[in-house]
């Protein structure tokens, strides 16, 4: 029976899926994790971990690099949050547009006029007068499964949609209304959109790439709405913009103390995934992703090891986290062969430095043989299922 801890509140969805499972908050050496926003750069690893599953889409709470050198997968759960993200997008475009945060907080302020109310707020409404979406561009970066499904909304409202994503795949292109315009550089996406949508991971590229010089390329009075990491935007030069009237209104659902308070500046408590529904989405996929690699191997969704599933023929299955280096194959097979067993099938797949090879087989693997293995250089983890 697997050990999994659960670090955060997670959806009771998943207490199915762990039926079989020792699942709970009081594990001290798990052989798996669910979390969700804990952070584990300090966690103490136990030497039976074997896999993480973040129950969202980002993972920069977990120290993926570290867990790769361990033969630790992370999987996260792409899409499972999306919907929710898209309509927290699609109500920022309206607050973008129009003042509604502006007048709610004025209305605020009538609650002791009495009578009066009706004649002041139909005198002061003017002062809260905005734009409409439909017609105006929407530039949407990162066309993964959110910036997918908020392009599709966007152009369904009645906007004009541009997207640009250098890595977009053949699956996820299909997924795009063709009314779409995909262009190939954000330069080109800038000068055309009134409004800009961002959803791409935060990564050393992308670190910052909303500042002076970025934001001098947009529009006049463009709204920039940002649901994917706050680091993505530099402050200071978002509130120079705001200042200057180069940006419209800034949305972020990632508030920071130098954001709160200033004028145009909508500050979001990072509502994005916050709905039962993302939540339920993201612990059940996150729980079946685990399930499956500790009972089967099976690699789905992972941050650090490539995608690697086949059904179980043989009798045993043989899984092997290694560097992406020359013969590797060669001498997983000559340990196999030379342990008396018949290779019922196999299935090895790299991504970056690392790579993942299952090998099903027929016969009762001796502990000697997952030794050899990993004895070979290059070789991270060996399990035996």
């Amino acid at each position: 029976m697997a050990d999994i801890l659960k670090l955060n509140a997670i959806s009771p969805l998943a207490d199915g899926i762990f039926a079989n499972c020792n699942y709970s908050d009081k594990i001290e050496n798990p052989d798996g994790i669910m979390v969700r926003s804990a952070a584990m750069a300090d966690y103490p690893v136990g030497d039976k971990l074997i896999a993480v599953a973040r129950a969202g889409a980002g993972t920069n709470n977990i120290p993926v690099a570290d867990y790769t050198t361990k033969g630790i997968v992370v999987f996260n759960t792409p899409g499972a949050n999306a919907n929710a993200v898209k309509e927290l997008v699609i109500c920022e475009l309206f607050l973008g547009g129009r003042k509604i945060c502006d007048a709610i907080d004025w209305v605020k302020t009538l609650k002791n006029e009495g009578d009066a109310v009706g004649k002041l707020v139909e005198k002061g409404k003017s002062s809260f007068v905005g734009g409409e979406i439909t017609g105006k561009t929407l530039g949407v970066i990162g066309l993964g499964a959110i910036g997918i499904a908020v392009a599709n909304a966007a152009y369904a409202l009645g906007m004009n949609v541009v997207g640009c994503d250098p890595f977009l795949s053949t699956a996820n292109a299909l997924m795009l209304n063709p009314a779409v315009k995909v262009v190939a550089t954000r330069e080109e996406l800038y000068k055309r959109a009134d409004y800009i949508s961002v959803h791409v991971p935060l990564t050393p590229d992308t670190k910052g790439m909303f500042n002076a010089a970025t934001i001098a390329t947009l529009k006049d009075g463009a709204v920039l709405i940002n649901n994917s990491r706050g680091e993505l935007v530099e402050d200071d030069a978002v509130i120079a913009a705001l200042e200057s009237g180069k940006l419209a209104r800034y949305i972020t659902d990632f508030p920071t103390a130098k954001l709160i308070g200033v004028k145009n500046a909508v500050c979001v408590p990072h509502l994005g995934a916050s709905t039962p529904e993302a939540e339920d989405n993201c612990a059940l996929m996150a729980a079946k992703q685990l399930v499956d690699y500790i009972d089967n191997g099976n690699i789905v969704n992972s941050v650090n090891y490539p995608a690697v599933s086949a059904p179980r023929e043989g009798t045993a299955r043989i899984c092997v986290h290694h560097r992406n280096v020359a013969n590797m194959i060669a001498q997983f097979t000559a340990a196999v062969s030379s342990a008396g067993l018949n290779i019922e099938n196999m299935t090895d797949k790299s991504k970056g430095d690392y790579a993942y090879c299952i090998i099903d087989v027929n016969g009762t693997p001796a502990p000697s043989l997952a030794k050899s293995i990993a004895a070979i250089d290059g070789v991270v983890r060996v399990r035996v299922i």
